[in-house]
């Protein structure tokens, strides 16, 4: 199973040791609305979760996808 930081860099074609749980999609060029879609996308495949429309807009940085992700029982390390 990938981290979460590992997904959004492959999604976000960037360097994993650049994300932080404050990055945020106005910290990368290509998390644009586009790639924010893609992203809800393959973190549901990769966790096996189905997020609501008011958690994906509430998400502002890494750490809020993490406590989403941790809502819906998915151990972070």
């Amino acid at each position: 199973m990938k981290t979460v930081e590992e997904l959004i860099a492959h999604v976000l074609h960037i360097d994993a040791s650049n994300i932080t749980d404050a990055t945020s999609p106005n910290d990368i060029e290509n998390w644009d609305s586009f790639n924010g879609l893609v992203l809800v996308t393959e973190l549901e495949k990769e966790f096996n979760v189905s997020f609501s429309l008011d958690e994906v807009v509430a998400v502002k940085n890494v750490r809020d996808i993490k406590t989403s992700l941790k809502k819906h029982g998915v151990n972070i390390a």
